[in-house]
């Protein structure tokens, strides 16, 4: 027994020290995620209560001004993805990074629901240019190398997931410090890191050569919308995006509601963190073991099973407690490292390699739009005067059940194959 540990951890170690041994380009790639997850997470994690707290919103208008935000970020991958086919992957990363230094800097100094949106939607806007330029660039160097006999590409989007899970450890605990001062000043802080990323992909992000250059953007939005395989998956996978966005609209409002503040909300997020950090690349091995459409629908199994735990939570008549929704951010990763990875993997698939920047941008469009319907739903149902508190966990239950069971009956008829 002491043999086969020992066997795992140096199984654990070896993926992780194969990131050492990337070729530069897609090391920069996958630090990238780390770098934008710091700057992200010291702000976004803290806003619903800055909205509530420091500028008296209702908690519709909180629902819809987050899901505004994810909306202008993932519905608008589409727009980044085929710009990055266009201009290629450099320019792109760059316009963002400008974009999400604005953002931040009037998130700071916004007083009113105004001046919040426009820093919130210019924040999702930079996000959608630079997210799906970083995602086609590393999922096609990933497919090259795989070919050539190096790291599966679902191992290099779970190096990927880990890499932006140790800037979501990072970028919570510095926005708590930094909020003991008050929200401008984190902004401002992450406002200054998204300065650094620019000007660290200015020197060393390689200018290539777009792999759609002289064509027509919508050329590449035909392909993808003629491609009902992968329009079918898109439609059942955008379920997770909504799921994983109560993290920041359902948890500080459950944790409000037992313990009276939000003081264990940074560490729920470190919690989260870890786990992908000690538990993806494992976890991706077990998945591709299991069967990629299998892992993802457990994996979506399990989200619905986080949200039906704290439903069962608040329905017994027990004391209010912070355990419950300590487990569903456990049982809630987990889900989320099952599927993700297998999820990323099969889109080049589905894409037949081609035109990767509008394929990722459709996929993460379509869990905008589930976003932005669904957080402002969730973040009316989380008024106490709307609804009961157990209402809104038992129509998140119910979204990830949706996705599992469209991916499942994609899988029965070989549609995903």
């Amino acid at each position: 027994m002491a043999s086969s540990d020992s066997r795992t951890g140096l199984r654990r170690w070896r993926l992780l020290a194969d990131l050492d041994r990337l070729p530069p380009v897609m090391r920069l790639l996958v630090g990238t995620q780390l770098a934008f997850n710091v700057g992200f997470y010291m702000v976004l994690p803290y806003l619903a209560t800055h909205l509530t707290d420091d500028l008296a919103l209702a908690g519709g208008v909180v629902g819809l001004v987050l899901g505004l935000r994810t909306f202008c970020q993932q519905g608008l991958f589409v727009v980044g993805g085929a710009l990055a086919d266009r201009f290629g992957a450099k320019p792109v990363v760059l316009v963002g990074c400008a974009l999400r230094v604005l953002g931040f800097l009037l998130l700071g100094v916004a007083g009113g629901l105004v001046g919040v949106l426009a820093g919130a939607l210019l924040t999702g806007f930079a996000a959608a240019l630079f997210s799906p330029a970083v995602e086609s660039a590393l999922a096609r160097e990933a497919g090259e190398q795989q070919a050539a006999g190096g790291l599966a590409r679902a191992d290099v989007f779970a190096l990927f997931a880990v890499s932006g899970q140790v800037g979501s450890v990072l970028g919570p605990l510095v926005g708590t410090a930094l909020l003991l001062v008050d929200f401008r000043l984190a902004c401002m802080v992450a406002a200054a890191a998204f300065v650094l990323i620019g000007l660290a992909h200015l020197r060393w992000l390689p200018r290539r050569e777009a792999a759609h250059a002289g064509e027509r953007m919508l050329a590449g939005w035909a392909e993808v919308l003629a491609n009902r395989r992968f329009l079918a998956f898109a439609a059942g996978y955008s379920g997770y995006l909504l799921c994983y966005n109560q993290l920041y609209l359902a948890l500080p409002a459950e944790l409000r509601r037992v313990t009276g503040g939000q003081a264990a909300l940074g560490w729920l997020f470190v919690l989260a963190s870890v786990l992908v950090i000690v538990g993806q690349l494992p976890a991706t091995r077990w998945a591709r073991g299991l069967g990629g459409t299998r892992a993802i629908v457990l994996g979506f199994g399990l989200m619905a099973a986080s949200f039906a735990l704290v439903a069962l939570s608040i329905a017994l008549p027990v004391a209010p407690s912070v355990w419950p929704v300590a487990v569903f951010v456990v049982v809630l990763t987990a889900g989320q490292m099952l599927a993700v990875p297998i999820a990323q993997d099969l889109v080049p698939k589905l894409a037949g390699e081609r035109r990767l920047g509008a394929y990722f941008g459709v996929l993460s469009s379509a869990g905008g739009i589930a976003v932005l319907l669904g957080s402002t739903l969730v973040g009316a149902l989380l008024d106490p005067a709307v609804a009961p508190p157990l209402v809104p966990w038992l129509v998140l239950t119910a979204v990830p059940l949706v996705s599992a069971a469209t991916i499942a009956a994609l899988s029965r008829r070989g549609t995903l194959t």
